[in-house]
């Protein structure tokens, strides 16, 4: 830093690294425009060009942090209109990839070039790598504990007896003199332990404000497919149903499978879900929307009303981001309550308890 110059008035230019950064701030927010170093001059704005915007995005991550860079990538896209030069493979590969670069991609999808949606589908991936190792051994271990606790019997076979739970339920019956626990109480698992125990449904609202938990509810119907004991299927809507549950063994086909930014009709999708229903009891239906409700209302509440008296499991999830509660209906979440099925934002850290009280058909964690 010089002092004693004039440079905007406070006295100082600044130079090296500092001139830099404060280049790279006010090329997207202005105050000025960028510094161009060496000059007490500033000339503003990354120019709408892929060269000013590729090298901005080199600058950023050479200056900032991760977390910082990922910011001001978002706020590029939404401030200055450069969802667009996001087609060309060029500037994806400067990025810093996350789940709201991987949403601004979807919606670009239909208009995304050969030569780029190789590049993209890379980006995407990577994301959706980071999402599984984050998010993956949680959320089995959770459903897995909830699924033997719900899958436990007072009256199991020999064969199916877990002593080391019946002995520790049954401590107050030692009897000394025979130096023996008398078990009154047998816990145990029924023949079907190695089978479907629940069937979970995930549906999900695929309008453009639901980017993030788009991503996020794939990652999480992969890592629930991965389990034998679980039944998953999942299904996106806008004003159409699409059913992506044979593409569950790969998050990034189900993501390039879904069209972000259309309508919604929710009752459309609950319809769709509640057909696919065989053992009501034994199923949880996961509803991921904001509830902007474009098609029946009192259709889609009837419908809920219906799975629930027949013994599902019904979640309503505002939003699955990290970002809390988005804008929603709040007519339609307060008569979603009133059926007992309360409508939430849930973060990805906290989806996998709420999955195991519902599986348990226990309250659930809501924040």
């Amino acid at each position: 830093m010089v002092l004693g110059a004039e440079g905007d008035g406070t006295g100082c230019v600044l130079d090296g690294p500092d001139a830099g950064m404060d280049a790279a701030l006010g090329a997207l927010y202005g105050g000025g425009g960028a510094v161009k170093r060496g000059s007490a001059g500033r000339s503003g704005g990354l120019g709408g060009s892929a060269p000013n915007v590729a090298r901005w995005l080199g600058d950023i991550r050479t200056y900032f942090p991760a977390p910082v860079v990922q910011v001001m990538q978002r706020d590029a896209i939404e401030r200055l209109g450069l969802a667009a030069l996001l087609l060309e493979p060029e500037m994806l590969e400067a990025v810093e990839p996350d789940v709201h670069l991987v949403g601004t991609l979807l919606s670009l999808n239909r208009a995304m070039p050969e030569t780029t949606r190789e590049t993209a589908r890379a980006v995407v991936r990577a994301v959706v790598g980071q999402l599984e190792e984050r998010l993956s051994s949680r959320t089995r271990a959770t459903l897995s504990g909830a699924l033997d606790r719900s899958a436990r019997t007072s009256r199991p076979r020999h064969a199916d007896i877990d002593w080391d739970r019946t002995i520790r339920a049954n401590l107050k019956h030692y009897l000394p003199e025979h130096r023996t626990v008398v078990p009154e109480r047998l816990i145990g698992h029924g023949r079907s332990a190695q089978a479907v125990r629940k069937e979970v449904v995930l549906c999900i609202d695929q309008s453009g404000s639901m980017a993030a938990s788009v991503v996020y509810a794939s990652v999480f119907g992969a890592v629930l497919a991965s389990m034998r004991s679980i039944a998953t299927r999942l299904v996106v809507f806008d004003t159409a149903v699409a059913d992506l549950t044979d593409q569950l063994d790969d998050p990034v086909d189900v993501l390039f499978g879904t069209q972000l930014g259309g309508g919604t009709d929710i009752n459309r999708a609950v319809a769709y879900c509640q057909s696919k229903i065989t053992r009501p009891a034994d199923t949880v239906v996961v509803l991921i929307s904001d509830l902007h409700e474009g098609g029946i209302r009192n259709e889609m509440l009837g419908r809920v009303a219906a799975m629930k008296a027949s013994g599902v499991e019904f979640v309503a999830l505002l939003a699955l981001s990290d970002e809390g509660a988005p804008a929603y209906d709040h007519e339609h979440a307060a008569a979603l309550a009133a059926l007992g099925a309360p409508a939430f934002a849930c973060t990805p850290d906290l989806f996998p308890d709420v999955m195991a009280a519902a599986l348990e058909k226990r309250p659930l964690p809501t924040p």
